[in-house]
């Protein structure tokens, strides 16, 4: 018998804690809740979980402060789940180190799936990256820098090809603008953002991919972009 799955819940709301644990739970997570972030910490060093849902809003300390505090010591998948919908809060969390970020109200199924997501990008060795993304039309060989979409290779510039890879490696997570533009054109490039949107408007035109449609890649306003998850 498998393992269950252990999820810290940090929520100071009585009763979206309660849902949470109770809607985990229906899905066979082993689920804690802690109401302030001074717990959640004791807790998560005490007994490591698997996944940590996090709200910003605590009542002892920021839940940003909580990312930089967990991230000193480990890598464990941190999902936020925060009432903020600003864009300069999700970019900062996401910077910072969380693996997603979904704003309140939330649909549970949405917040299952990328709860999935982050639990298999967690889980993969990172030593045997998987070479080949797969979704619909769309395939990237890594090993053989081929990309293939409605049947066709598709021939991307250097820079196409790296911003592309940059998605892929964490398709299915949001990757911030910044993280992108440090990724494909380097350090000191966060002021450099129309760079990112020419670029993704050319890739998406190379891909088939309608913007106003998407397949592929699904834009972030104000925060980055996702690839959807390959299957």
């Amino acid at each position: 018998m498998a393992a269950k799955i252990h999820v810290v819940v940090v929520e100071d709301e009585p009763e979206i804690a309660r849902f949470l644990e109770t809607a985990l739970a229906a899905q066979d997570y082993a689920v804690k809740t802690a109401p302030n972030a001074t717990l959640a910490l004791k807790m998560c060093s005490s007994h490591p979980p698997d996944l940590i849902i996090l709200d910003l809003g605590l009542p002892d300390m920021d839940g940003k402060a909580v990312i930089k505090s967990l991230r000193a010591w480990s890598q464990v998948p941190i999902i936020i789940l925060s009432a903020r919908d600003q864009e300069t809060e999700k970019v900062l969390a996401l910077e910072m180190g969380a693996d997603d970020y979904l704003t309140k109200p939330f649909g549970t199924a949405e917040l299952l799936a990328r709860i999935k997501v982050a639990l298999r990008h967690s889980i993969r060795p990172a030593e045997k990256e998987e070479i080949i993304y797969a979704k619909g039309d769309l395939k990237i060989d890594l090993a053989k820098r081929l990309v293939v979409a409605n049947r066709a290779e598709i021939h991307l510039t250097p820079t196409e090809y790296g911003l592309l890879i940059a998605l892929a490696r964490k398709a299915g997570q949001v990757v911030t603008q910044g993280e992108l533009l440090r990724e494909v054109w380097g350090k000191h490039s966060e002021d450099h953002d129309h760079y990112l949107r020419i670029y993704i408007q050319r890739l998406r035109q190379k891909i088939g991919d309608d913007p106003l449609r998407p397949k592929y890649i699904f834009t972030e306003p104000g925060v980055g972009y996702r690839l959807i998850e390959a299957e």
